[in-house]
């Protein structure tokens, strides 16, 4: 076994469709598990959501079914269920779903079903709002969970409109909850031979992801409020329009706000009764926020990210995407990587083993692809 590929030898089938199962998925392919990617016959939704499109499929679909087979099924077919369940029976260590609430109870492939009959599967549940409660049947998705969930709440300009995060961050979330979840039980059976029930959901992801702005509301009694690319409770810590462009600058502690103050040219807000402290800062913020805009507007980027350095006080440009992947950082990293058989290019897992990342091993498959190999018929 390679030791970028930990889970080599694990075979997944994945019931997924959009992001949240299928980043899941791509997470353990990437480690080296066999991920077989069930389909019906017109293929996941996600695949037709462009443009843009990329050889043959949404550019948002490919990177998340990389290193992946997809067989097709029918699973209102019996025949087709049947051969479905005899390869989980067969050959699965891991199931992921997250079909809409209660298709896998009414087709027999629900937790209780599949795990009573290969009591080693590790089941992972991925749904929206969780197993229990008034609105456990409801379907979900990332914009609805960042709105229920009160991140909407707290991202935005003050006196603007709440606004969407605009990455997929409770999908993909979701998604990384349901590989650590996976990985503990397959954990704890290595021990016991015995599998389990992993449940994860969007809103419970979207919940933890808000359990900082949860604490400063039950002490305070008061909503956290949009702070545009700053942050409740630690000033200064925002976004700066400079001469020709954006710096976030985090200078949050007492001495990091010292130096800010001495490159600024200022030394004496350090002394100011109104900042001295953070909880005083906080207090006075618009104040303190219009004199350091009122600086920063009159250097670059470049000349202010040079000073910046210089004192030891954290400091990034706001760079669109191009610039991320054009980055020697990025670049130094390896972190883009070139899919073999293909033209595309995918960003890595963001981790390393002794040094190695995980490579990517495939292509995205076409739908129904593996179907024969899976399911040892013809397409």
């Amino acid at each position: 076994m390679k030791q970028s590929q930990p889970l080599a030898g694990i075979v997944v089938i994945e019931l997924g469709h959009s992001v949240a199962a299928p980043f899941a998925g791509q997470i353990l392919a990437d480690l080296g598990a066999e991920v077989i990617k069930i389909e019906k016959l017109e293929g996941d939704d996600a695949r037709r959501w462009g443009p843009p499109f990329w050889e043959g499929a949404a550019a948002s679909f490919q990177p998340l079914n990389r290193n992946k087979k997809s067989a097709v099924c029918e699973l209102r077919d019996p025949e087709q269920l049947a051969a479905l369940k005899q390869l989980i029976d067969a050959r699965a260590d891991v199931v992921l779903q997250n079909l809409r609430p209660g298709q896998v109870e009414k087709l027999g492939l629900d937790a209780t079903t599949l795990t009573t009959r290969k009591p080693a599967l590790v089941y992972c549940n991925l749904g929206a709002f969780g197993n229990a409660g008034p609105y456990k049947d409801r379907p979900g998705y990332d914009p609805l969970m960042q709105a229920f969930s009160g991140i909407m709440s707290t991202t935005g300009e003050a006196g603007r409109a709440p606004v969407r995060v605009g990455a997929s961050i409770v999908d993909m979330g979701t998604g990384m909850w349901a590989v650590i979840g996976v990985l503990s039980a397959l954990h704890t059976r290595r021990d016991s031979g015995k599998g389990g029930v992993v449940d994860v959901s969007l809103f419970e992801t979207a919940a933890g992801y808000v359990s900082l702005f949860a604490a400063q509301y039950q002490s305070s009694g008061n909503n956290p409020t949009r702070q545009g690319s700053g942050a409740n409770g630690i000033v200064p810590y925002r976004a700066y329009a400079t001469s020709d462009s954006e710096l976030v600058v985090a200078a949050g502690s007492d001495g990091l706000f010292r130096k800010l103050a001495a490159v600024l040219k200022h030394p004496e807000w350090a002394d100011d009764a109104r900042f001295t402290s953070n909880p005083q800062r906080v207090a006075h913020q618009t104040e303190l926020y219009a004199i350091i805009e009122a600086e920063m507007k009159t250097r670059s980027n470049a000349e202010w990210i040079a000073a910046l350095d210089a004192a030891g006080i954290p400091c990034s440009a706001v760079q669109n995407i191009s610039e991320m992947l054009a980055h020697e950082q990025t670049q130094s990293l390896g972190l883009l990587q070139a899919v073999p058989d293909s033209g595309m290019a995918f960003i890595g897992l963001p981790l390393s083993f002794d040094g190695v990342r995980p490579a990517i091993r495939s292509r995205p498959p076409a739908i129904g692809e593996h179907t024969a190999e899976i399911f040892k018929q013809k397409n």
